[in-house]
């Protein structure tokens, strides 16, 4: 096990020399609901379609808890060490596992959902600017999904050069108030219009593998909506802390507070998005609504506004651990070049891959079941010490 006083930030008066810790406990709730309140709301109606209402349910509830719960623990964990603040993911890994272990078992998990989630955006955020453009304007020339993407990319290019977490804090507030709009235009609309002709609850014919498929497949949705664990130690870094006054009192207050903002966001949009359309509901449930034509295109407009921002959340981990790859092992001289060059460079990577595979629901599938699943459910626990003894005593 390394020794992580050596590599690790120090707690000195609360700050971390040339880190600005001024975030309060409601900056907290801001970048939570942006973090974990996206995409993955959208499709949880379609989750529920693969595994109807009993196991559809219990796994929602379930996994709110114990995702909940692997929450507190990360960030009791967060200044485990006294003295010593585990201000990445990587580093409480690295302290937990060891030098080579726990970069290999933590690094490449949460590389996936940052990626993931910044790749899933970028395709809905083009989807629903497509829908929204659609929706004002029916009788104008249509573009392919592939420019809608490109168009929402280009406004990430711009904001992936403001400096931090703490840079994007009124965009975090702003994604946060849309989600929970968005949210609610969702369930409203589907609780007004109501449970559509012929409407079935069943599950869809096909083979057994199929079936099996596609349950697989909806856990892994399940599990990509509850994603904020990726970043959930950079964010608590951004809390001022002292030996007297650590960061865990407000970050957990600030979690709490986003988890009930999204428990109304999550439960209301899985059953009455399901109730309303059945098995036959879209991958994303404001596209399977149409009327009012205004209601629809401005909830579409709010997922742009949220995604914008989640984006970002998501991203700026990744900006600071290219940085300082960079800057300490090749020596680049940071700055506003660097800043350009290499945060470019990873948007446009983004951009290309989601323009390559615009498949929303197989994407949450896929980033959920291989990337989001082991961060939110297993390598927290793994990493506190009494719950790995329980799951050997148990194994």
């Amino acid at each position: 096990m390394g020794s992580p006083s050596v590599v690790l930030p120090k707690v000195v008066d609360g700050e971390k020399e040339g880190t600005a810790r001024r975030a309060k406990w409601w900056y907290v709730t801001f970048h939570n609901v942006t973090a974990m309140v996206g995409a993955g709301v959208l499709s949880l109606p379609y989750a529920m379609a693969h595994l109807g209402w009993g196991p559809g349910i219990v796994a929602l509830l379930v996994s709110w808890c114990i995702t909940l719960y692997t929450l507190r623990l990360l960030i009791e964990l967060h200044e485990c060490v006294p003295g010593v603040r585990f201000d990445r993911y990587r580093d409480l890994g690295v302290h937990a596992l060891g030098p080579r272990l726990g970069l290999w078992v933590v690094v490449p998990q949460q590389l996936i959902v940052q990626l993931g989630c910044d790749v899933v955006y970028m395709v809905t955020g083009g989807n629903c600017l497509q829908k929204f453009a659609e929706s004002v304007c029916p009788g104008c020339t249509r573009l392919h999904q592939s420019y809608w993407i490109c168009i929402f990319g280009s406004s990430q290019f711009l904001l992936s050069q403001l400096r931090d977490l703490n840079s994007i804090t009124a965009i975090s507030l702003a994604a946060a108030v849309m989600s929970l709009s968005y949210s609610t235009i969702s369930w409203a609309a589907c609780l007004a219009k109501g449970p559509v002709a012929g409407v079935s609850y069943a599950y869809k014919a096909g083979t057994a593998a199929d079936s099996v498929f596609r349950v697989c497949s909806a856990l892994g949705q399940v599990a990509f909506a509850f994603a904020g664990h990726g970043v959930v130690l950079e964010i608590q870094a951004t809390i001022p802390s002292t030996p007297t006054k650590p960061s865990k009192v407000p970050m957990w207050k600030g979690t709490v507070a986003a988890y009930m903002v999204t428990a109304a966001c999550y439960f209301p949009v899985a059953f009455i998005g399901y109730w309303t359309f059945g098995q036959d509901v879209s991958d994303n449930v404001l596209v399977a609504l149409e009327r009012p034509p205004w209601l629809v295109a401005a909830a579409n407009m709010m997922v742009v506004i949220h995604v914008v921002g989640s984006y970002q959340v998501y991203a700026m981990p990744i900006f600071e651990s290219m940085e300082t790859f960079l800057t300490t092992r090749f020596r680049v001289p940071p700055g506003l070049l660097l800043r350009l060059v290499a945060r470019s460079t990873y948007v446009a990577f983004t951009l290309f891959v989601a323009v390559t595979f615009p498949f929303f629901g197989d994407l949450l599938g896929f980033f959920g079941g291989f990337g989001f699943t082991p961060t939110s459910f297993f390598v927290s626990p793994v990493a506190s010490p009494p719950i790995t003894m329980l799951y050997v005593f148990m194994g």
